[in-house]
């Protein structure tokens, strides 16, 4: 394909990057990333390696995941709410040869007390970002704007490990993987896309380089709100974007009257992914957004699995699709790991078109993922006669109430289902004689007295679940924990739950 990606040079005047007033071009971008790859090639990064990097969505972001390609290294998307020793371990599992942090981390980062050498962006300072840059070299080439990164998985229990998909380390093969990407979402050098979530996730930041790749335009915002986001689309005119059924919730909030004043009409493109979004969110989200293509995407740092149209979605409520192109998804049973019947749920298996990831340094939890040429992260759910995919649950979510399987997410789609719920979590909490008994934590919305909302929650779960199914108990709280990726924060509602237990399931 013609663009960044083959002559970047004839992109040199065109829009790259957008954080509110401040623009980068494309030869913004290839002058300044020369510089920074300079710069951290001569303390000591190589080709191999791993740049570490630790910001929040700003431009000198991108620039960081430009500047690995020259270089011929890894970046590694560091999470910038990390405590010391969570950064300090991040850094010494990974390897990594070079950190860049905001400044404002200073103190987060000199506690975790890093091997390696360290830039500061917004340290004014004879050895910050923008001082060692204006000694760099201005043109070193590069064929694409990015290499492929590494994302530290937040895993659901034990310390995080870096995903590595050693085969984009090859450029042919890299460069193979993303113009199948741009060709199966369509993007193009007309594209404005506007960045939702934090760029270190793995979603927000590959559809951003994913951008680049193809010569458009990305519009970073500095953290999520919904009405910014509205202003943002009808201002600059975005085109794609990349969302969790958290922003679509938090969409939904602004009462309808004050959203339709925002003119969103040039959005064309939308996926979502990170979680499975409750139908009746959709349902509004299709209403609301007639005229956009609104894609649902099922996968994860490991690697993608399906995807599904609005069209067909409106078709099988529900389902997050069947595999992408050269994908294959298979349904094991978790005992034996073989295959299941269609309709019967079990853990999902995806097999990929390109080559295996491993753990880093991990080889025993490699060895888990991977059953055969498939890899599975823990997702429970089952394909119909169609070969469409409906996720039940995580197996790590699985809640055993009198040895019978419940599954929260069957729960929480129920609940989701009421006018005056926001979002709500579902999970497992000890019970003396079944082991466990469902609790319900619902966020509401409106002036509704909570306990007469309550009372018809729980009338609801009677009325669409079986008995064992229903949670024993509803809570109600102002606001449900989220990361900052809107996703809610199970763990932290579970835990106080445990706590004084000498077991947690």
């Amino acid at each position: 394909m013609a663009g960044y990606t083959e002559n970047y040079r004839d992109l040199t005047d065109r829009p790259a990057v957008r954080h509110g007033p401040v623009t980068l071009t494309y030869g913004d971008l290839h002058r300044r990333a020369s510089r920074l790859a300079s710069v951290l090639r001569s303390d000591g990064l190589s080709p191999g390696g791993r740049l570490a990097v630790m910001l929040p969505n700003r431009i000198e972001f991108l620039e960081c995941l430009a500047a690995s390609a020259k270089v011929e290294c890894s970046a590694l998307s560091v999470n910038w709410h990390l405590a010391p020793g969570e950064l300090a371990y991040v850094l010494a599992d990974s390897g990594s040869g070079a950190l860049v942090a905001d400044a404002a981390l200073r103190d987060v980062v000199e506690a975790a007390d890093p091997a390696c050498p360290v830039l500061y962006v917004d340290d004014p300072g004879a050895h910050g970002y923008e001082a060692r840059l204006a000694g760099g070299e201005d043109d070193l080439p590069t064929p694409w704007p990015c290499s492929w990164p590494v994302i530290y998985t937040s895993g659901t229990t034990g310390r995080p490990k870096g995903v590595v998909h050693g085969a984009l380390a090859d450029p042919e093969v890299l460069r193979a993987t993303q113009e199948a990407l741009v060709a199966l979402w369509g993007y193009t050098p007309d594209d404005v896309h506007l960045v939702a979530g934090p760029l270190y996730h793995a979603g927000p930041q590959g559809y951003a380089a994913l951008t680049l790749y193809s010569g458009g335009t990305v519009e970073l915002t500095g953290g999520w709100d919904a009405r910014e986001f509205l202003r943002l689309v009808e201002e600059r005119r975005v085109t794609t974007t990349f969302l969790t059924p958290a922003h679509f919730i938090r969409l939904l909030e602004v009462p309808v009257a004050e959203r339709s004043r925002f003119d969103v009409g040039s959005l064309r493109h939308v996926i979502h992914a990170g979680a499975p979004c409750p139908v009746g969110v959709k349902r509004q989200i299709l209403e609301w957004w007639a005229h956009t293509e609104v894609w649902e995407l099922y996968g994860m740092s490991e690697g993608g699995a399906t995807r599904v149209s609005p069209t067909e979605w409106l078709e099988r409520p529900g389902t997050v699709g069947r595999p992408w192109p050269g994908t294959e998804v298979r349904i094991l049973d978790p005992s034996t790991l073989e295959p299941l019947p269609p309709c019967e749920d079990g853990l999902i298996y995806v097999r990929p078109p390109r080559g295996r990831f491993h753990y880093h340094d991990d080889p025993d939890k490699t060895d888990d993922a991977w059953h055969g040429d498939a890899f599975t992260v823990g997702d429970v759910g089952h394909l119909d006669d169609d070969g469409w995919l409906y996720l039940t649950d995580r197996a790590a979510d699985l809640v055993i109430k009198g040895g019978v399987n419940v599954y929260p997410r069957t729960v929480e789609d129920v609940l989701h289902d009421h006018p005056d719920v926001v979002d709500c979590a579902v999970f497992g909490v000890p019970h003396d004689r079944d082991g466990e008994h469902l609790h319900a934590v619902v966020e509401l919305r409106g002036e509704r007295d909570a306990e007469v909302v309550v009372a018809e929650l729980q009338e609801l779960c009677r009325e669409r679940l079986d008995a064992w199914s229903c949670p024993s108990s509803v809570e109600v709280v102002d606001e449900l924990p989220r990361d900052p990726n809107g996703k809610v924060l199970k763990r932290h509602l579970r835990e106080p739950h445990w706590a004084d237990t000498e077991r947690r399931i």
